[in-house]
């Protein structure tokens, strides 16, 4: 029996479970402590395994649920800009259109390891996903095998063996963010000098994808002014019950029923986005998908759970069935949405699973190699046979025009006095697309820098008399250490200048049937003469006949001579590029920024003695 909450949707990351509360939820936290040791001491007294089970499973949820609630309604909110999660949904006809791209763009890379026994293989998906953003449609890829020169073929097992002394094929160790990466592992053998190269190599990934593209997506724009509105569009409706500075409660549904082919599959048809005054999207802190009464009801199946002394199949059948009738009777679903940022407007979409059309393919991937960096000069093809469109290009893009006064204005001063013999006072800012170009020549000139003590009053007073040793600046880094142990007063006060640098870049569009000399466009990939285009001053973007950036696949280095420096670069799109962008920086400058920073105090006990 499964009678827990249906937490695996509540979207709550583990980043934000294991974060801070603030001084005001400290009375709360201190019950919601109270309250688990309780829980865990009743634990301790129930000795039927399987009702203990049981009752671990539904109270732990309850308590986890609380504990978000509690993190959620605690985080600061401060202001975080995102993309579009529809996005790439906007450029197909129809959710079937979307779902081909993303099975036929899927292709495997062969990636060098560090290690002699070891190959990874990286599955590249055609769309670019930011955590806990995922693919939109429910879908699953499991792999199954690997094939490899010698014919020979490798079952994938769920994590690598020890003891097992052939060839393996297991989930990657190196790169848990990417749980679809792979590695070959090659049996070590002690005493004896494996060449990599001369084992059998992958040649193809063998797997199977199945994903879910519903009838349609429809989407509600909403305001403070639709509180309490329902809004309706054909058999999906949404109603606002309240929209705040950062969260937003909903109640959504779909009045007709689930399409046979996924009426048993879990499903989340709601995605909620958010955008704040200046029109762009902002993150999702999190999400709580369950009312009060839902809550209050599994708390009462919790209470009966724990009045019992064993488990038996009465007891068991008699929650399924508490269960089910509570669950007919919620007739629509609730979703509690957080943001990171002050919500202006709200963007409620539903998929509409009343039909669905489930894909499934057996896959059958060659494994392919391309280094960023090659002393070949032979151009391997990589066309994939779908249309792939970049969204972030045009606003990443915006950085060509950088001016002088966004640049000061994006910077922000962090500083660190944890150790007083290295205080540090650190510049940066946000990087942009101007920062691409900037090269390798910087001139940072002057960085002055003084230090003063403050007044009675907390201002700004006499300049301090220091050694050069006591500070020091590094100017292309944005760094100034400095060592309390070396200053005969306690600074109060730093001011001076840092520079900052920014690249004039001019922006060009040619027709791809009219390339000057040093660009050729061979199917889908771009080839740049590095000598005419060297790869600091230049950048390219590439559009199809709808105006849409395209977007890169990846990009290789070829022919590199003695001194490392390649003669040519490969760029290869997603589609057909009939428009090129070109970016060339045309001059460099150094911008002073001028500062004044009043000094975190350092805790002087732990100077040096």
């Amino acid at each position: 029996m499964d009678v827990r909450l249906p937490l695996t949707s509540a979207g709550i990351c583990l980043a934000l479970l294991l974060s801070g509360c603030s001084p005001s939820d400290e009375k709360r936290q201190v019950s919601l402590e109270e309250k688990t040791a309780q829980f865990e001491k009743s634990l301790d007294a129930i000795q039927d395994p399987k009702l203990k089970d049981a009752v671990s499973e539904l109270g732990g949820s309850l308590l986890l649920l609380e504990r978000a609630q509690l993190k959620l309604d605690s985080k600061p909110v401060e202001t975080e800009y995102g993309e579009d999660a529809l996005a790439m949904l906007k450029h197909y006809p129809t959710p079937q259109a979307l779902v081909d791209t993303y099975i036929n763009g899927l292709f495997v890379l062969q990636k060098d390891s560090s290690s002699d026994y070891l190959t990874d293989l990286q599955p590249v998906f055609p769309f670019t996903f930011s955590v806990p953003a995922a693919f939109l449609f429910p879908h699953g890829l499991e792999w199954q095998s690997v094939t490899l020169s010698n014919k020979r073929v490798i079952a994938f097992q769920p994590e690598w063996s020890e003891t097992d002394p052939g060839i393996q094929l297991s989930p990657s160790s190196s790169n848990l963010t990417n749980p679809d990466d792979l590695t070959v592992a090659y049996p070590f053998i002690e005493g004896l000098d494996i060449d990599k190269k001369k084992q059998p190599q992958p040649v193809s990934l063998q797997g199977k994808v199945e994903v879910i593209a519903p009838r349609r997506l429809y989407s509600f724009d909403l305001t403070k002014k639709d509180i309490g509105q329902t809004r309706t569009n054909d058999n999906l409706s949404v109603t606002l019950l309240t929209l705040t500075n950062n969260y937003a409660e909903i109640e959504y549904n779909n009045s007709a029923p689930l399409a046979p082919e996924v009426s048993e599959t879990p499903l989340n048809p709601l995605i909620v986005q958010a955008r704040d005054s200046t029109g762009q999207y902002i993150t999702r802190a999190g999400s709580i998908n369950e009312t009060a009464a839902q809550i209050a009801f599994y708390r009462q199946q919790l209470a009966k759970m724990q009045q019992q002394k064993s488990w038996s199949e009465a007891l068991e059948k008699q929650l399924d069935e508490e269960q089910r009738t509570f669950e007919k009777r919620q007739a629509r679903r609730y979703s509690k949405v957080y943001f990171n940022g002050t919500i202006e407007t709200l963007e409620v979409s539903m998929l509409d699973f009343s039909a669905a059309t489930v894909t499934r393919k057996d896959l059958d991937l060659p494994v392919r190699h391309f280094d960023a960096e090659t002393p070949d000069k032979a151009i391997e093809p990589l066309n994939l046979p779908v249309v792939v469109y970049d969204d972030q290009a045009a606003t990443w893009l915006k950085g060509a025009t950088l001016s002088e006064d966004q640049l000061k204005k994006n910077v922000s001063i962090s500083q660190s006095v944890d150790d007083p013999s290295a205080a540090r006072i650190e510049f940066t800012h946000l990087r942009s697309f101007n920062d691409e170009l900037l090269g390798t020549s910087l001139n940072p000139g002057e960085s002055p820098v003084s230090f003063f003590t403050e007044d009675a009053r907390g201002k700004r007073d006499e300049p301090i008399e220091l050694p050069p040793e006591a500070y020091q600046i590094d100017p292309l880094r944005g760094t100034i250490t400095y060592d309390l142990n070396l200053f005969p007063e306690t600074p109060a006060y730093a001011v001076g200048s840092m520079p900052l640098f920014l690249a004039t870049v001019e922006q060009k569009t040619v027709d791809t049937r009219q390339l000057p000399k040093g660009l050729e466009l061979k199917d889908n990939a771009l080839v740049v003469n590095l000598k005419a285009f060297p790869a600091q001053d230049w950048r390219f973007f590439a559009k199809d006949d709808s105006g849409n950036y395209l977007k890169e696949i990846l990009s290789v280095s070829h022919g590199a001579n003695a001194q490392g420096r390649a003669q040519f670069a490969v760029h290869y799109f997603y589609g057909q590029p009939t428009r090129l962008e070109t970016y060339q920086r045309t001059e460099l400058a150094t911008v002073q920024y001028g500062f004044e920073v009043k000094l975190d105090k350092a805790d002087m006990t732990r100077l040096d003695q």
